[in-house]
């Protein structure tokens, strides 16, 4: 198997000024919402360009299949990027690269809303791919650095804090489309208020100096087995969460039929489930252990967008969708948690194997349900979807790994 991750080949090794050792809690606290505020505006960034979508699809006169395509732009722009973001995290630090790539994908954002042909919407999307990655693996060693100075488990409220934004940014999309304010207007709004979040936040950013040693390692490589299947599930997972994300809307519309601003309904209420799973999800598991909740989480994937396919009316689509927020909210903090304590890898390679394959699936799976839905209907694309979380059950009760 091609080992894409060679950026792994850096082994790092985060080292502390004291300051941060010897810090206050009110100190660290600080630091942990400085954190969670660059999470919050990423994932606001993403959600306030999924909330346009219906409208920008039906502004460019895009067919189901056209959308797919220019939808590719993004993990496109991942890919490019992919080899030599986490060199670029590594060599000039973590906080310096969130910095500038939060920054350029408020600027991508913002480009979207003056597309006014495909071509042009495809370039903006292929740069918000590539600052869109460079800013999660940036924000996501910050995750990492903040989680180590409280010494306990954080990371699900970072994640959370990025679902949240989500839920805000669907929000914030019902307003300005009863507004009636463009997708120029809306994207402006949303860029000016992550900005002032980072002029905010940035200072309390963690600023760790890393030892860099390199190691030669083959070009094809055998990762672990156990992360690989950890990165199918969340592969699975992930899918599912990005189809919720960029076709909801459409859904709603196209399918649903639902009237005005309350396209957006299914979006949101798959984002307010989803928050509140993750801020909750680790008192779950530690009440009822990994394997149980995460083969529940994807029953519910399934229920939830099986219902939506078979009882396409505004409130069961709705609840439906909430089974699905619900479903995904877990799955993904779960398995990084699991792949950060393999045995046999260490936690930064692990966690890179497993959340490459992963994102995958979340950039990946939009632009193949536009195919789907060209050839088939939107509905059966959506079915297909929902097999993934039977299989996500499935392969949880064969991993030994999940206790």
């Amino acid at each position: 198997m091609i080992d894409l991750n060679f950026i792994s080949r850096f082994k790092t090794k985060a080292k502390y000024k004291k300051t941060y050792k010897n810090a206050k809690l009110s100190y660290l606290n600080r630091i942990r919402w400085a954190v969670s505020m660059f999470y919050f505006g990423m994932g606001l960034c993403f959600a306030t360009w999924a909330s346009r979508i219906p409208d920008i699809k039906t502004q460019l006169d895009l067919g189901s299949g056209e959308l797919g395509t220019i939808l590719f732009a993004i993990p496109l722009g991942q890919l490019i990027i992919m080899p030599f973001s986490g060199k670029l995290v590594t060599r000039f630090g973590s906080h310096r690269i969130l910095i500038f790539s939060l920054l350029f994908y408020v600027f991508s954002l913002t480009s979207l809303g003056l597309a006014t042909a495909s071509w042009q919407l495809s370039l903006g999307l292929l740069f918000f791919g590539i600052f869109g990655n460079l800013a999660n693996i940036a924000v996501n060693t910050q995750g990492v650095y903040t989680e180590e100075l409280f010494k306990k488990t954080i990371m699900s409220s970072f994640h959370g804090m990025w679902s949240l934004a989500g839920f805000i940014g669907a929000l914030v999309g019902i307003g300005m489309l009863a507004l009636n304010l463009t997708p120029l207007i809306h994207f402006m709004i949303v860029g000016g208020i992550v900005l002032l979040l980072m002029v905010l936040n940035f200072k309390f950013l963690i600023k760790a100096k890393e030892t860099i040693k390199t190691e030669k390692k083959k070009l094809f490589s055998k990762p672990d087995s156990a992360l690989i299947w950890l990165g199918i599930i969340g592969f699975c997972c992930m899918a599912s969460e990005g189809v919720m994300f960029d076709w909801s809307g459409v859904y709603f519309k196209d399918v649903i039929k639902a009237p005005g601003p309350l396209v957006i309904l299914g979006y949101t209420s798959f984002m307010i489930m989803m928050a509140g799973g993750r801020f909750f999800g680790d008192g779950l598991i530690h009440r009822f252990g990994r394997k149980p909740v995460m083969q529940i989480s994807g029953i519910m994937i399934s229920a939830g967008l099986f219902t939506a396919v078979f009882f396409p009316y505004l409130i069961p689509s709705t609840i439906a969708f909430m089974f699905v927020g619900l479903g995904v909210s877990t799955i993904v903090p779960t398995i990084y948690s699991i792949a950060g304590k393999n045995p046999t890898v260490p936690p930064g390679e692990a966690l890179t194997i497993v959340s490459s394959v992963s994102f995958l699936g979340f950039l990946m799976g939009p632009p193949v349900i536009g195919y789907i839905a060209e050839l088939f209907g939107l509905r059966f694309s959506f079915a297909f979807i929902g097999v993934f979380g039977v299989l996500i059950a499935f392969m949880v009760s064969r991993i030994k790994a999940i206790q």
